[in-house]
C-alpha cells in the first residue's frame, strides 16, 4: 500500500464515521442518550484525529482536539449533551465533512472555511472552563541519546512503558514509524526514548525499505490506554505493542523481557535508563527468573514470590485462560473492495454468459450429446457465478435510509415543525448502483413531504391530529423489484387545486376526463407547483421533474397514493440490478425481445382471427380483463406473422398486460447494456443485449408498454378459454 491509497482508505472511513457520529447525536436528541452512544462519538473524533495525525493533517487534527476534549468532558459526566451542544456537535460533523473533503481534493482549507473553524473552536472552547496549554510535539531522539529520570531508583515508574517493535514491511506499506512517535506527542510527555538498534544488518547488507527499529519509551500522559493503543491504530498488524501503565508491577515487566527477541540483561539495562525500572527490581526479576522450576508460569512465579497471591490461584487463572482461548469463536473479517472492481467483474461475467450462450448454440447444432451436456452444466456454473457476483454488489438500502434522519431533524427545524421519522424494511437489499442514484430523488420527495404535506402544530390538532407529525420510509420486495415508499400523515394532495393549477398553465384542457392518479402525477411536470409562496426549500415546480426523470434513467417508475386530509404515499419501484437478468426471449418476424423473466407470469396462444375484432386490444382473461399490445404493429415489424401468434402475460405493481409475439423461444440469461443517445427517447426499450448468435436483442421496457397498454380504449373483448 502507498501513502495515496493509505490516504484514501483514510478519507473513507473518516467518512463513515462522521456518518455515525451523526446518527449517534441525532439518536441522544430523539432521547437515547445512554453512556454507549455518548462511548461512540467520542471514539469516532478520536479516531479521525488519530488518523489525521498520521497523515500530518494539522488543519483536521487542531480542529478536532478541541471537539474531543469537549467529548471527553461529557464522557467523564462533567458536562451534559443537551439539544445545544448537540446542535453544536452537528456543526462539528458537518465542518470536519468538509475539512475531510479538502484531503480527499489534496488541498488546504480556504480563508472561508479556516473562519468556520476558528468560529466553532471559540463556541467549543465555552465549554472548557479550564484553558489546556497546548503540548508540544515531540521532535525524535537520536539513537545514540538517552535521557534517564533523575528520580530513577524509585520503587515504582510514574510513566507509561511503551515497548514497540516495527514489522520489517512498515515502510514498504507507506508507515513512517517516526509519524507515530511524532503524534504520540501530542498526548503528553515523552520522558525519555531508547532506540533499539540490535536488528539492523551490516551497512552492505541494509535493504532502505526494511524497518529494522524498535523503542522503549518512558511516557508521562493522562490518557488511559485505549487512547495510547489508537495511536499505532495503522500498524498494529505490523508491529509488536506492549504498553505498561504506570505503577505496573515487576511482573509484568518481567514477562516484556521474556516476550521480547533481544538479550535479556540488554534490555533490563535499557528499562533501567528509560527509568522504567530500578536497578534492585531488574535483579528481582532476573534472580526469579534463575531459580524458576515451578509448575507455574513465570508471571505466576513472581506474583506468588512477592506474597501478592496463593498458588492455587494463580492455578486456577490459568485453567480459566486456557478455557477461554479454547471457545474463543473465530470473528468474521471484512476487506474493502475498490468498487470499480466489482464493476470490472461484472462486465467479466457478462462477457462470459455471452460466449457461454454461444457455446451452447454451437453444441445444439452439432447434435452432439456429450457436448450439449458438457454445455448445460457449463451453463449452470455460469450462473452461479453469476448470482454470486451480483451478490457483491448488494447492500442494503438502510445505510441510505440511516441519511436522512439529519435531513428531517434540519428541515422540520427550520420550519419549525415537529417531525418524526419511521423507518421500516431496512435490511432490504438491491445493487449499489441503484443505491448511489436513487439517493437524490429520495431526498427531494422528503423535503417535499415535510414541506407541503405535513401540516404546522395547530392546524394538526385543529384536525385531531397528533401535534407532531410522522414521516414513513419503508422498502421491501415485489416481483422482482424493490418497492421504496415515502409516505407522511399530513394533508394528502389537493386534487382541485393541482388540476385547476394545469388547466391554467395548459397542461390539460378544461373538459378532458382524468383519473385521479393521472391528476397526481401531473406534479411531476416540469415548472409545475401549487405553492402559494416560495420558500427556501420549494415553490419554484423545481425537483420533482427531475426526481421522475432520475427515476425513469433507473428503469423505474413512480406512483402516487394519497387521501385529502390524511395524507399521501409516494411509491418508486426499481430494478433490483442494471447489469444481468433472467430474460424470456420471444420473436417478432425475424426480430428478438427480451422481456425480465420475473415479470413473466405465463404464456397463452391468441384466439383465433375469427373469434377477435381486429380494433380489440382487449381480451377477457378467465373472467379478468387483459390489456395487450402487438409488438408487431408497436415495432413497425415488416415480416410476414406467423400461423399463430402467442400472448406473453406480464405484471408490474399489480397490474397484468399482454404482449402479442410471433414464438416463444425460452428462458435467456440477459447481459443489459444501455442503448446509445440517439434511441434514449425511444419509449417502450430499457437496453439491449447480444446473444449466443452474436445478433442483437432490444430489452422490452415492461412498466412504459404497459402503461401503453392501458391507456387503449375498450372496445370488444376476446374470450380465452
Amino acid at each position: 500500500m502507498n501513502m495515496d491509497d493509505a490516504l484514501n482508505t483514510f478519507v473513507i472511513e473518516a467518512k463513515e464515521l462522521l456518518l455515525s457520529m451523526e446518527e449517534s447525536l441525532l439518536d441522544i436528541e430523539r432521547g437515547s442518550a445512554d453512556d454507549d452512544t455518548i462511548n461512540a462519538i467520542f471514539r469516532a473524533a478520536h479516531t479521525i484525529k488519530g488518523s489525521a495525525g498520521l497523515f500530518g493533517l494539522d488543519f483536521v487534527v487542531s480542529f478536532t482536539h478541541v471537539a474531543e476534549s469537549v467529548l471527553d468532558k461529557v464522557r467523564a459526566g462533567k458536562l451534559s449533551l443537551d439539544g445545544p451542544m448537540s446542535s453544536l456537535m452537528l456543526d462539528v460533523c458537518d465542518h470536519l465533512s468538509e475539512l475531510i473533503s479538502h484531503v480527499a481534493k489534496g488541498e488546504q482549507p480556504h480563508a472561508r472555511t479556516a473562519s468556520v473553524s476558528a468560529e466553532l473552536i471559540i463556541k467549543l472552547n465555552a465549554y472548557l472552563d479550564v484553558q489546556k496549554k497546548e503540548v508540544a510535539v515531540a521532535e525524535p531522539v537520536p539513537q545514540d541519546v538517552h535521557v534517564e529520570r533523575a528520580n530513577g531508583d524509585a520503587v515504582l515508574s510514574d510513566y507509561w512503558h511503551i515497548s514497540l517493535r516495527f514489522g520489517q514491511d512498515v515502510l514498504r506499506n507507506g508507515m513512517d514509524p517516526l509519524s507515530f512517535i511524532r503524534y504520540l506527542g501530542t498526548l503528553g510527555r515523552i520522558a525519555s526514548i531508547y532506540t533499539i538498534t540490535e536488528g539492523v544488518p551490516q551497512l552492505g547488507t541494509i535493504d532502505p525499505e526494511t524497518c529494522y527499529l524498535g523503542y522503549e519509551i518512558a511516557f508521562d500522559s493522562d490518557a488511559d490506554k485505549a487512547t495510547i493503543e489508537n495511536v499505532f491504530e495503522f500498524v498494529r498488524e505490523d508491529c509488536r505493542i506492549r504498553i505498561l501503565p504506570p505503577h505496573s508491577k515487576i511482573a509484568e515487566f518481567f514477562k516484556l523481557i521474556k516476550e521480547l527477541p533481544e538479550d535479556e540483561m540488554r534490555l533490563g539495562d535499557i528499562l533501567v535508563k528509560c527509568g522504567s525500572l530500578t536497578a534492585s527490581e531488574l535483579e528481582l526479576a532476573l534472580r526469579i527468573q534463575a531459580g524458576s522450576g515451578s509448575k507455574l508460569n513465570p508471571i505466576g512465579e513472581v506474583l506468588v514470590e512477592q506474597g501478592m497471591v496463593e498458588a492455587p490461584v494463580v492455578q486456577a487463572a490459568l485453567e480459566k485462560q486456557k478455557q477461554v482461548k479454547e471457545n474463543k469463536s473465530v470473528e468474521g473479517s471484512f476487506i474493502r473492495v475498490d468498487s470499480e472492481k466489482l464493476d470490472q467483474l461484472i462486465n467479466l461475467v457478462g462477457e462470459l454468459i455471452i460466449a457461454g450462450a454461444g457455446t451452447t448454440l454451437i453444441a445444439q447444432r452439432a447434435g452432439m450429446p456429450e457436448l450439449v451436456e458438457a454445455t448445460a452444466t457449463m451453463a449452470r456454473m455460469v450462473e452461479d457465478v453469476r448470482d454470486s457476483a451480483l451478490s457483491l454488489r448488494m447492500v442494503q438500502i438502510g445505510a441510505t435510509f440511516s441519511r436522512f434522519q439529519r435531513v428531517v431533524r434540519d428541515v422540520s427545524k427550520d420550519l419549525g415543525k415537529d417531525i418524526r421519522l419511521e423507518i421500516s424494511g431496512a435490511d432490504t437489499e438491491l445493487d449499489k448502483t441503484v443505491v448511489e442514484k436513487i439517493g437524490d430523488p429520495l431526498t427531494h420527495l422528503v423535503r417535499n413531504s415535510i414541506d407541503h404535506g405535513i401540516e404546522a402544530a395547530d392546524v394538526r390538532v385543529a384536525r385531531g391530529k397528533p401535534a407532531h407529525g410522522t414521516l414513513k420510509l419503508n422498502s421491501y420486495h415485489d416481483s422482482g423489484s424493490i418497492v421504496i415508499e415515502v409516505s407522511d400523515d399530513g394533508g394528502g394532495l389537493n386534487r382541485d387545486k393541482i388540476l385547476a393549477k394545469a388547466i391554467e398553465r395548459g397542461l390539460v384542457k378544461s373538459d378532458q376526463a382524468m383519473t385521479d392518479k393521472e391528476i397526481y402525477n401531473l406534479i411531476f411536470e416540469a415548472g409545475f407547483s401549487t405553492a402559494d409562496a416560495v420558500s427556501n426549500l420549494s415553490g419554484r415546480g423545481v425537483g420533482m421533474d427531475v426526481v421522475r426523470r432520475n427515476i425513469q434513467a433507473l428503469r423505474g417508475t413512480v406512483d402516487i397514493e394519497s387521501e385529502l386530509g390524511k395524507g399521501a404515499t409516494m411509491r418508486i419501484r426499481l430494478p433490483l440490478t442494471l447489469a444481468i437478468i433472467d430474460g424470456f426471449l420471444v420473436g417478432v418476424g425475424g426480430s428478438a425481445y427480451v422481456v425480465p423473466l420475473d415479470m413473466v407470469i405465463e404464456c397463452i396462444e391468441l384466439p383465433a382471427r375469427s373469434t377477435v375484432d381486429g380494433d380489440s386490444n382487449y381480451l377477457n382473461l378467465r373472467g379478468e380483463v387483459l390489456p395487450y399490445l402487438r409488438l408487431r404493429e408497436l415495432f413497425e415489424v415488416e415480416d410476414q406473422a406467423g400461423r399463430r401468434e402467442n400472448i406473453v402475460v406480464v405484471q408490474y405493481a399489480g397490474q397484468k398486460a399482454g404482449l402479442v409475439v410471433d414464438n416463444l423461444l425460452g428462458e435467456f440469461q440477459t447481459v443489459i447494456k444501455p442503448l446509445g443517445k440517439v434511441f434514449s427517447g425511444v419509449r417502450g426499450l430499457g437496453g439491449f443485449t447480444i446473444l449466443g448468435s452474436g445478433d442483437v436483442a432490444l430489452i422490452l421496457d415492461v412498466p412504459r408498454l404497459m402503461q401503453k397498454a392501458d391507456g387503449h380504449e375498450q372496445s370488444t373483448v376476446a374470450v380465452v378459454q
